[in-house]
């Protein structure tokens, strides 16, 4: 048991027994007697608290030496363990094994780009895991294969690749080892069926005010590109983000009942579906534990606080950055007509119809990438001419350097800490940005929360900020595109 980051056995006993869904994710249920790990909200009937074992992770009870349940499929389970929003190094190393740093490098480049020891990577994830980085990968790949295998018909082979397994056998055995199951077991007698457009079920942990995310995305929306359709949010998407080498597009709605949504996945490069269904996710903000984040924020902004709100992610912090841009200094409205004059310069693609749901197809746009933006003047846009400046000094950056931090965007002429806190807020999902410089929070400090501490809020101002900028008039109407 790792007990330094589980909740209190006393908790995860009574989470166990009530199957309370705010619990998913936060810690596994290990059965002695069946050799079975399962998740807190597991439909079985409860065994007795002698026969079980607590773990941290999927990962570290698959170590131990047990395999995952059939039933409640640990696989399908939220992340976001109790110890995420102030690891920092482990958060970012797991983000990036989860882009197959591991698969397409080696953990001493791993090591190198988050600028710390392989020593002490190993202990943080011994620490708060249980497993070393590179079960942690194989892991991570073998539970998504198990996933895929749960919920669509794809050919064994195909699910092979697009978990990252470069040889048959070397899944069948990782499989084996790994969950003492066999793909075959899992799936049963099924038909398989070759298809590009991918089914599955992205679990989160309640709450989750789906309605305010969609509130926040109609107002901008941005047309070709993104799309609402009553309860259903889709984009077009590329990869790697920001950079347009593939392309495809994602449809998600809640899933009546379940605390899920389904997810429709246009995606016809199977090497890299696992970082792609990962990083939809993130836009998504699915794996926060918002019980922990609201019991946090009411310290300092009390009942006002709203229940499930989630860091409305885009796609890329390359796209967050020109929505700050074209932003600054003009509404929600403005912006957002300025946008959609720039997405002439995206690569054109096909997406579904949203009034024919899917079964016609219209004609829409990516967002265009860096290099796109440098090859054109820009004169399309009804902006100053230093703003334009800022966007295309923007582009020469993130074309010679396209993984850089938008921390590294403060050299660029018109781009200030406001700009960098947007894009790392909603294009980098980060939990801590205070965009207390904003006009819209600032307001609502004003009339609502004289005298409260912002760095009490650590390290969850991200989500503050929304909380305030929703808190204005009941919709979010704050400063920014």
């Amino acid at each position: 048991m790792y007990s330094e980051v589980l909740p209190a056995v006393e908790i995860c006993q009574q989470a166990r027994l009530s199957r309370d869904a705010r619990f998913d994710g936060l810690f596994y249920v290990a059965v002695l007697s069946t050799g079975i790990y399962c998740r807190p909200v597991c439909p079985a009937r409860a065994p007795a608290e002698h026969q079980v074992q607590y773990f941290a992770s999927a990962a570290s009870a698959a170590a131990a030496g047990f395999r995952p349940c059939l039933r409640c499929r640990p696989d399908s389970a939220p992340g976001s363990p109790a110890w995420q929003g102030n690891q920092t190094s482990l958060r970012r190393a797991m983000k990036l094994i989860d882009q197959a740093a591991l698969q397409d490098g080696n953990q001493a480049s791993l090591c190198e780009r988050l600028g710390i020891s392989e020593r002490y990577l190993r202990k943080l994830f011994a620490q708060h895991l249980g497993v070393s980085p590179k079960q942690y990968a194989l892991y991570q790949q073998i539970l998504f294969a198990k996933q895929l295998l749960h919920q669509t018909r794809m050919p064994v082979t195909d699910i092979a690749a697009m978990a990252g397994f470069h040889s048959l056998r070397r899944f069948h055995d990782a499989f084996k080892q790994q969950l003492k199951l066999t793909p075959t077991q899992i799936r049963g007698q099924r038909m398989s069926q070759n298809s590009a457009v991918i089914g599955l079920e992205l679990s989160y942990r309640p709450p989750l005010a789906w309605h305010l995310l969609l509130e926040f995305w109609q107002q901008r929306t941005l047309s070709g590109l993104e799309w609402l359709d009553g309860t259903r949010y889709g984009r077009l998407i590329d990869w790697p983000p920001g950079q347009g080498q593939h392309h495809g597009w994602f449809e998600v709605q809640p899933i009546p009942d379940k605390h899920a949504l389904q997810l429709t996945l246009h995606w016809h490069h199977h090497d890299t579906l696992l970082p792609v269904v990962k990083h939809i996710r993130r836009l998504l903000d699915l794996d926060a534990d918002l019980h922990v984040i609201e019991q946090h924020l009411r310290g300092q902004l009390g009942n006002k606080v709203k229940t499930g709100l989630r860091i409305p992610g885009v796609w890329s912090a390359w796209e967050a950055g020109i929505r700050a841009i074209l932003g600054q200094q003009v509404s929600i409205a403005g912006a957002r007509a300025q946008l959609n004059r720039l997405l002439v310069l995206g690569s054109e693609q096909a997406a579904p119809s949203c009034a024919a749901a899917k079964v016609s197809e219209v004609q829409g746009r990516q967002f265009p990438t860096p290099a796109q933006v440098c090859a054109d003047e820009l004169l399309m846009l009804k902006i100053p001419g230093a703003r334009r400046q800022t966007l295309l000094a923007l582009a020469a950056s993130m074309s010679s350097a396209p993984e850089q931090h938008p921390t590294q965007w403060l050299p660029i002429k018109g781009i200030g800490p406001w700009t960098v806190s947007y894009a790392c807020m909603r294009g980098l999902s980060e939990t801590d940005v205070w965009l207390g410089g904003d006009l819209g929070i600032q307001k609502a400090l004003a009339h609502q929360h004289a005298g409260f501490d912002a760095t009490a809020l650590a390290p969850w101002r991200s989500y503050a900020t929304l909380q305030l900028w929703f808190g204005l008039a009941d919709s979010p109407t704050g400063q920014g595109e």
